[in-house]
C-alpha cells in the first residue's frame, strides 16, 4: 500500500520526472518583471520630472526572464530541454516584436479614423467642400472600379500565361523567357508602372491623359505577375493522374484543361487573385500618375480623372485646408476604409479556398 502510494505521488509531482509545471514559467516572467521594475526605479534620475519607459521595462524584463528560466531549467531538467526553453522563448518574443507594429498601427488608425466613419463620409464627395463635412465615397467607387477593371484585364492573361506554362511550356525556350520576365515584373516599382500606363495612353490619346482605365492598366502592370506566379503554382498542384485518366478516356488535351485542371485548382486560383486585387488597391504612385485626382463622381472609366481611396488619404493629408482636423479625420477614416476593405478581401479569400478546395480522404 505504501509502495502505490509513493508511486502515485511520484507520478503527480512534476519535479520527480525533471520536468517544470507550466506555471513556474509564469512566475519566473513576474518575478523577471518585478525585478526589472524594481532596477529601474531604483536607477532613476534625480529629476522630479522623471517618467517611467515601460517598454524598456518590458525588454529589460524578458532579458531577465530568459536569464531565470534557462538558470532554473538548465538545473532541473538538464541542459538540452533548457536550450530548448530559451529558444521558444526567443522566437516568441521576435514574434511579438514584430507583432508589435502592426498592433500599434491598427490602434492608431481606428482610433482616429472612427471620429468620421459615418454615413456621410461613405455617401458625400468632397465637391464644393473646403473645412468640414463632405466624404470618400467618390474615392471608394473610383477604387472599386479601377480594381474590377485591373482585374477584368489581369486575370484572363495571367491565367492563360500560367496554363501555358504548366501544359504546354515545359523545357521549351519560351517558358523561360516568359518566367524570366514574370520574375523581373514581380519586382517593379509601383511608380514604374504608373509612368508606363501615363506614358501609353500620351501616346494614343495626347498629352496630359489622365482617366480611370489608365490607372487600371497600371494596376494590371503589378497584378499580372502575382496573378502568373500564384495560378502556375496553383495548376502543378494538380496531380498528374488526373490527367492521365482523362487523356486514357480519349478527351483532348484543351478539354482536360477546362474540365478536370481548372475546377481541381479554381480554390487556389481565386485566391491568387483575391489576393493580387487586395495587393494593389492600395497603391498610390500609379494611380497618382495614371488616373489623376479628383473631388467629385466619376462613373465613366474611359473618361476624366477618376479619384481612389489612396489619393484621398495622401491629399487629405498634405493639403490641409482651413479646418486641417477635418482633412486629417478624414484621411485617417480614409485610412480605416482602405484596411478594412483589404482585410474583407483576405478573408473571403480564405474563406473561398476552405469552402471549394478539394476535398482529400474518403
Amino acid at each position: 500500500m505504501s509502495l502505490n502510494l509513493n508511486v502515485a505521488a511520484k507520478a503527480t509531482n512534476s519535479y520527480s520526472s525533471s520536468r517544470l509545471g507550466s506555471y513556474v514559467f509564469g512566475l519566473l516572467l513576474i518575478g523577471a518583471l518585478l525585478l526589472s521594475l524594481a532596477v529601474f526605479y531604483l536607477l532613476r534620475p534625480a529629476e522630479e520630472d522623471w517618467q517611467l519607459n515601460l517598454v524598456a521595462v518590458a525588454i529589460v524584463g524578458v532579458i531577465f526572464y530568459v536569464i531565470l528560466q534557462y538558470a532554473v531549467s538548465h538545473f532541473v531538467e538538464g541542459r538540452r530541454r533548457a536550450i530548448d526553453r530559451t529558444a521558444q522563448v526567443l522566437i516568441t518574443s521576435a514574434f511579438l516584436v514584430a507583432l508589435t507594429p502592426l498592433i500599434s498601427l491598427l490602434i492608431t488608425v481606428v482610433t482616429k479614423g472612427a471620429s468620421r466613419f459615418d454615413l456621410d463620409f461613405f455617401t458625400l464627395s468632397m465637391r464644393n467642400v473646403v473645412g468640414e463635412g463632405g466624404g470618400a465615397a467618390h474615392a471608394v467607387l473610383g477604387t472599386v472600379i479601377m480594381a474590377l477593371a485591373a482585374s477584368v484585364i489581369s486575370v484572363p492573361i495571367g491565367l492563360l500565361t500560367s496554363i501555358y506554362l504548366v501544359e504546354y511550356g515545359q523545357g521549351r525556350r519560351l517558358s523561360q523567357w516568359i518566367t524570366f520576365f514574370v520574375d523581373v515584373m514581380t519586382g517593379i516599382p509601383s511608380i514604374v508602372a504608373g509612368l508606363f500606363a501615363y506614358a501609353l495612353f500620351e501616346i494614343i490619346l495626347g498629352p496630359g491623359t489622365r482617366m480611370g482605365l489608365s490607372g487600371s492598366a497600371a494596376l494590371s502592370v503589378l497584378m499580372i505577375p502575382i496573378v502568373v506566379r500564384s495560378s502556375e503554382e496553383m495548376l502543378r498542384l494538380v496531380p498528374n493522374e488526373l490527367r492521365e485518366a482523362a487523356f486514357a478516356l480519349g478527351v483532348p488535351k484543351w478539354l482536360t484543361i477546362l474540365k478536370v485542371v481548372l475546377p481541381t485548382a479554381i480554390a487556389g486560383i481565386t485566391t491568387g487573385v483575391m489576393l493580387a486585387i487586395a495587393r494593389v488597391m492600395g497603391e498610390t504612385a500609379p494611380l497618382l500618375i495614371a488616373a489623376g485626382f479628383s473631388n467629385d463622381f466619376n462613373f465613366d472609366i474611359f473618361h476624366d480623372r477618376m479619384q481612389s481611396l489612396p489619393n484621398f488619404v495622401y491629399y487629405s493629408y498634405v493639403s490641409q485646408g482651413s479646418v486641417p482636423e477635418a482633412y486629417l479625420a478624414r484621411a485617417w477614416a480614409g485610412a480605416l476604409t482602405l484596411i478594412l476593405i483589404v482585410m474583407v478581401l483576405n478573408l473571403g479569400a480564405r474563406l473561398i479556398a476552405r469552402t471549394f478546395a478539394p476535398k482529400i480522404g474518403r
